[in-house]
This record gives C-alpha cells, sequence and structure tokens, in this order.
C-alpha cells in the first residue's frame, strides 16, 4: 500500500513542473521537484502505521464510538510526524534556508493539520475497503467449499443407497433360481453376480465414469436378468457412434433398465424388448431406456427408489441442466429420458476423470 504514494507523488511534481512551464511559478529546480514529490512519499512510510492502527481498532459492528476517539488521535500524531518529515526534508534539500524555528514548525503543522487527517481517514478508509472485500472473498470460498462438500456428501449417500438396493435385487433373483434347483445357472448368476459387486463396490474417485463403462455395466446386469427371465427377456442397443467418451454419472441406467423390467416384463408373460440408446444433441447428451410392455406405472410414486435416487443425483451433479423424464412411449410401453450436458472423458489411465 506504500507504494501507492508513488502516483500522487509524480503527479505533484508534474504539477509544479508544468505550473513553472506556464509562468505561473518561478522557474523550477530538481530541488524543488523532489521537495513536491517527496513530501507525498514520506507519508507511504507512515501508512504501515495507519493499518496497523486500523487493524487494532476497527470501525464498524458496533465500535465505532468506541475507537473513533483513538482514530482522532492516531491523525492528529501522523499529522504532526507528517509535518516534521516535511520539515526535515526541506532543511536537507534547502540547507541555506537553516532549521525551521519553532513558530514556524507550529504553524506548518496547523497549516497541514485538516489535510494530514482527511489524508489519515482516507487510508483508513481504504483499508477497511480492502479488509470486507477479502473477507467477503473468504467467505464466498468457504461457503462454495462447503457446498461442494455437501454435494459430495449427498452423493455419496445416494450411491450408498443404491448399493445395498441393486444387491437386494440381484440376491432375490438368486433366490429364484435356487429354489428351482437350478445349479447350473444358479453358478452362472453367482459369477456374473461377482463381477457386477466388484464393480458396484470398487473405490472410485470421482461420480462420473465415461459412457461406455456404464453400458458394459448394463450388459453385464442385462445378461444375469436373462438368465432369471430366460427368453423373456430382450436387450436391445442402440448407441450413437462417437458417445462412448461421453462423461456420464456412474449407475445412471441401471436404475431405468431395472425399472423398465419391473414394470415392463414382470407385468406379462409375453417377451419384453428393452432398449437402451444413446445419442448426441449438440451440448447435450441423450440417454435412454425403453420397453414395450404395459406402460409406466400408473401411480406416480410408484417408480421406486432407483428413479428418485437417480433424479437426486442429476439434481446434485447439473442443477438444472439436467432432467429425468419418464413417459408412455408411442406404440405401448415405457420411455426413460435423460438429458445432461455433453462432455468427453480425457484420455488418461484414470477412468471417470472428466476433461472440461
Amino acid at each position: 500500500m506504500s507504494l501507492a504514494w508513488i502516483g500522487p507523488a509524480i503527479l505533484a511534481a508534474f504539477e509544479a513542473y508544468m505550473q513553472s512551464r506556464l509562468g505561473n511559478r518561478p522557474p523550477i529546480t530538481l530541488r524543488n521537484l523532489l521537495w513536491e514529490g517527496g513530501d507525498w512519499l514520506l507519508y507511504g512510510l507512515l501508512t504501515p502505521a495507519v493499518f496497523l492502527v486500523a487493524r487494532r481498532f476497527p470501525l464498524g459492528r458496533g465500535r465505532t464510538l468506541a475507537h473513533l476517539p483513538i482514530h482522532v488521535v492516531a491523525a492528529v500524531v501522523l499529522c504532526a510526524a507528517w509535518a516534521g518529515m516535511g520539515l526535515l526534508l526541506q532543511w536537507a534539500l534547502f540547507p541555506a534556508q537553516g532549521a525551521p524555528p519553532l513558530r514556524g514548525s507550529l504553524g506548518w503543522f496547523f497549516t497541514s493539520l485538516p489535510f494530514g487527517v482527511a489524508v489519515y481517514f482516507a487510508v483508513l478508509g481504504v483499508e477497511h475497503a480492502v479488509r470486507h472485500f477479502l473477507e467477503a472473498r473468504e467467505r464466498e470460498t468457504q461457503a462454495a467449499r462447503l457446498s461442494a462438500q455437501l454435494a459430495e456428501a449427498r452423493l455419496g449417500a445416494l450411491r450408498m443407497q443404491l448399493q445395498p438396493h441393486f444387491l437386494f435385487n440381484s440376491l432375490n433373483a438368486l433366490s429364484v433360481v435356487i429354489r428351482d434347483h437350478d445349479t447350473e445357472t444358479a453358478d452362472r448368476m453367482i459369477e456374473q453376480l461377482g463381477q457386477l459387486l466388484r464393480r458396484v463396490t470398487r473405490q472410485h474417485s470421482g461420480e462420473e465414469v465415461p459412457l461406455s463403462e456404464e453400458l458394459d455395466f448394463v450388459r453385464q446386469y442385462l445378461s444375469l436378468e436373462e438368465v432369471r427371465f430366460s427368453d423373456r427377456l430382450v436387450p436391445v442397443y442402440a448407441c450413437e457412434g462417437g458417445v462412448e467418451h461421453a462423461a456420464v454419472p456412474e449407475f445412471i441406467l441401471q436404475p431405468l433398465v431395472e425399472n423398465a423390467i419391473r414394470h415392463g416384463l414382470a407385468r406379462r408373460s409375453e417377451a419384453t424388448r428393452v432398449e437402451v440408446a444413446a445419442r448426441r444433441e449438440g451440448a447435450t447428451l441423450v440417454l435412454s431406456v425403453a420397453d414395450d410392455g404395459p406402460g409406466p406405472a400408473p401411480a406416480p410414486g410408484s417408480v421406486g427408489i432407483g428413479l428418485a435416487n437417480t433424479r437426486a443425483r442429476l439434481l446434485t451433479l447439473y442443477g438444472a441442466r439436467a432432467s429425468l423424464e419418464l413417459a408412455a412411449r408411442a406404440g405401448g410401453g415405457a420411455l426413460a429420458t435423460i438429458r445432461l450436458p455433453y462432455r468427453e472423458v480425457a484420455v488418461t489411465g484414470t477412468k471417470g476423470s472428466t476433461a472440461p
């Protein structure tokens, strides 16, 4: 802050020089220029003291009346110091004039007193403004940090909620096969379930993964469900080329597929087609899961924990930029559609890292 006084010093010297050139003042010398600018630089030496007093006795927050007299006294003291340093500078630059007498020194002090006090309170205001700005920025940073931590905690809770739900459904399907004494099918399901559980319980550094990785998980899940439902389940994949590296929330498609099986295939005896699709529409990635069953559940609250969890995750990760819609499909069945911002996964050794 002390260096800020270089500006007024240069302007003061320039003003004195121009006044001399215009004939409003006698011809000016280098010593005169040093005096005109140097007087401002002297207050730069006193500025740290103003900041020190300002931090020790801040104004505002109910402390103005208590601390204001202290600042008035400090302003007068620093004005006296500024006047004294100015006289010493004048004596050093113009030694022929001799040391100023006491009366002249007091006159100089009282002449500079109003301006010196005004300068003190101006510097005091600058200090308070800078401090309040830094405090406000720190509060904003802390609020953003807390918001990010809260979102991360919420996403973690939602993910932990999804994992046991998925495990329960898978074990329930396995128990049906075991009750039918189909040991060969049960062994195959246990192997597939083990692969899925390794994926579900693995440690992951982020909430997003490549779309290709999410599709592999859905294929494994549907393969497990195919064993359960035999030839009644017909999975179909219709993914547009070039979207394999798109970043998507982990486990975002499995709840939609599960919902299609529950409200499509499980509610009728005929074979059900479950289609998983992905495409890009400009800056938006569109994911959809459709079935040709009897259609969405009639009661709005009957979509289950999976879809509610998915909506909550999308809201936390992307806010209003993402959406999940569940509607009746033209020609029969249900269509669940997710829209979220499109961005691709960086080509790194760590899955799930994304490039902006």
